[in-house]
């Protein structure tokens, strides 16, 4: 992978925020950090029953990150569908069930009572006629946790995620590697990945994010919004996971850093614009993929009117939307803004892997910086204590 700056940063933040990630790591307090050697122990563990495909009954944390994981990397690998239930929205639960036949639910929720999947849960145990005991309904939550109580009722294999692991930092925990690895993937790469990431980093290995993250911290009034622009539709759901970790981390006690997540090249067509002629008050992240696989070649037509278009003629379509990112980003580097590059050789769960780790760290970093708690997020609590008030006025 590399990870190209296009300004530069020096300070003693650089320093500073790394000594106060070091402490985080070697304190125990943050837990997301000792995921990839702690989770190997789910590397065994086998379903006891056959399947078709697996669902995933949460939301947020308990499915971006396995989202983001799957959709990346299932053009790449065998793997069974995995489907994710989120939203209460009964157009998509309907049409996404239409499609399971024979299914490995996981019910994940760290709290054990996120409405949204609790509620989702008595509809699948309704809609499936499941009943204790199920060999196939699997909980992933907190210790004894409501849902943990409901589990040990109905006699259900129950998986627990660690009390210093939040949900936005727990893709790397039973909460990503159970669902991931019952479609098939081969996860301990994804595990590798994020290790070596992680141990090159506090080996003084990775200057780059230390810097960038270091500027962001420093620099956040002016450039106080964030673009990641991910060039591939497979990275969709990788920027949605960026979102959340961002806005939810670092945004508290009058600070953040705005999350915005775009795909290149769709998105040149309805906000490059902006970028180009609005405030210069972004940072500006391309992620690129190098090599998608595919060798697509688009065919050496000549079509009567449309000529201008034939300097494309018998390039690969990687060709094409690579160089579309290239000249996105040359452009913006005459606007002022604050721009860097990630690169993808290839897509793979190694890769993703170190890219997973690369954005956790970079959260912390900021937050360590700044002296905030990145880890809760009690500004989501109020939301939720309102609900049920409004179901009684009813």
């Amino acid at each position: 992978m590399e990870f190209r700056l296009f300004f530069d940063w020096e300070g003693e933040e650089i320093e500073r925020g790394f000594e106060l990630l070091q402490r985080e790591y070697e304190g125990g307090k943050v837990g997301y950090y000792h995921l990839p050697e702690l989770s190997r122990a789910y590397l065994k563990w086998e379903p006891e029953v056959e399947y078709r495909e697996v669902v995933v009954v949460g939301i947020g944390g308990s499915s971006l990150g396995a989202k983001a994981v799957y959709h990346l990397n299932a053009p790449y690998y065998p793997v069974k569908p995995l489907f994710f239930l989120e939203n209460p929205d009964p157009v998509d639960l309907l049409s996404q069930l239409q499609k399971v036949t024979n299914p490995l639910f996981f019910v994940i929720s760290k709290s054990g009572k996120t409405i949204e999947t609790i509620s989702i849960l008595k509809y699948l145990i309704s809609h499936f006629g499941l009943k204790p005991g199920a060999k196939n309904l699997k909980i992933i939550t907190g210790k004894e946790s409501p849902l943990d109580k409901f589990g040990e009722e109905w006699r259900l294999e129950r998986f627990y995620i660690p009390d210093n692991v939040g949900g936005r930092f727990s893709v790397l925990s039973s909460v990503g590697i159970l669902p991931l690895k019952s479609a098939g993937f081969p996860i301990g790469l994804l595990l590798k990945g994020a290790e070596e990431f992680r141990n090159s980093f506090f080996a003084g290995r990775e200057e780059h994010l230390l810097k960038k993250g270091a500027f962001y911290a420093t620099n956040w009034e002016k450039f106080p919004i964030n673009v990641l622009f991910a060039y591939g539709t497979l990275l969709n759901y990788f920027k949605e996971w960026y979102v959340q970790l961002f806005g939810e981390s670092l945004g508290k006690e009058g600070r953040e850093i705005m999350p915005v997540g775009h795909i290149g090249s769709i998105d040149q067509h309805s906000f490059l614009q902006l970028l180009m002629e609005g405030l210069p008050n972004k940072s500006v992240t391309f992620l690129k993929i190098a090599h998608f696989g595919k060798n697509l070649q688009i065919p050496n037509l000549s079509l009567p009117g449309l000529e201008m278009t034939n300097f494309t003629n018998g390039s690969l379509f990687e060709e094409l939307i690579n160089l579309e990112e290239k000249a996105t980003l040359e452009s913006l580097k005459s606007r002022g803004l604050v721009l860097d590059e990630i690169v993808l050789p290839q897509v793979d769960l190694y890769r993703t892997g170190k890219l997973i780790f690369y954005y956790q760290l970079l959260t912390s970093l900021i937050g360590a910086l700044w002296g905030i708690d990145t880890y809760n997020q009690n500004g989501v609590e109020m939301g939720k204590r309102i609900l049920p008030t409004l179901f009684q006025r009813g």
